[in-house]
């Protein structure tokens, strides 16, 4: 059962979202009359979906289909237990070289691809990679990948709006190029505050829910550890846009705290084991 606290989140981020992608939507019926009426609906239909396929293809760019046999039968053989416990599809499993331990899910309920790094494989051990997998099944079981993503669109798109309606103005020159581009990404960190506000408490509920499924917390806590120490001193060859969907995603200075996508590493930790 999906948490009821990450239920109502999402439903008023979603709803919120949907304002700001009808912002989007009037802007495109006041520049090109309300006679375009159904290529603005086309439109607002098909770039979501456009976008959810561009972040997804993007996303595992790097990654290869995980093979059954060998050294990963086990991960697979693991993932299909947990799946079955989860009342879920198996997703697609994927490997990458991603610089540093880490794993993320991308996709839907029914549809979903759980990536993770050769380097957290020869790092863990089996109770330890089950505790994250379990984790990453959990965002697909609780869909909120989908808002993740879909939230990323709608603010990318609500800041080139706003960009487009500064530089629409009188007597714009070369220097306005770049307080339009300011504008932008203004407006679209004002969508991102409302994405963060479940990005970050659906970390909790996907490390609740994979102590459950898992039995106990420890593992989870002690893959965080080895995560966080694997981390240290080394670059993630990770896009930012796909560290916000990873199991871990180190925020080190002021700006990168303020818009966290995940809580402190500590704080998980100590919540699985209490």
């Amino acid at each position: 059962m999906t948490d009821f606290g990450l239920k109502v989140r999402m439903a008023i981020v979603g709803s919120i979202l949907f304002a700001f992608y009808m912002f989007v939507g009037a802007f495109g019926l006041a520049m090109f009359g309300t006679g375009a009426w159904p290529l603005v609906l086309l439109g607002l239909i098909a770039l979501p979906f456009i976008q959810y396929k561009i972040g997804t293809w993007s996303a595992t760019r790097g990654a290869e289909e995980m093979p059954e046999e060998g050294q990963y039968r086990d991960v697979h053989q693991m993932t299909e237990s947990l799946c079955r416990d989860m009342g879920i599809d198996k997703p697609k499993l994927m490997v990458m070289d991603m610089g540093v331990p880490n794993a993320f899910a991308t996709g839907r309920k029914g549809n979903g691809i759980v990536v993770v790094s050769t380097e957290l494989i020869r790092l863990l051990q089996r109770d330890e990679l089950e505790g994250v997998i379990a984790h990453e099944l959990a965002h697909i079981k609780n869909r909120d990948v989908v808002t993740m993503v879909l939230g990323q669109s709608i603010g990318m798109m609500v800041g080139w709006v706003a960009y487009m309606i500064y530089m629409m103005g009188d007597d714009r020159n070369i220097g306005s190029i770049f307080v339009g581009m300011m504008i932008s990404n203004i407006a679209q960190m004002l969508v991102m505050v409302f994405v963060l506000a479940i990005s970050r408490y659906r970390e909790y509920v996907a490390d609740d829910d994979a102590r459950q499924y898992i039995g106990s917390g420890d593992p989870l806590a002690r893959a965080l550890e080895k995560i966080s120490q694997g981390a240290q001193g080394r670059e993630s060859k990770v896009d930012d846009s796909v560290s916000a969907l990873c199991i871990f995603n180190a925020d080190r200075s002021l700006l990168q705290k303020l818009f966290a996508t995940h809580p402190p590493t500590e704080k998980r930790i100590q919540k699985l084991r209490s």
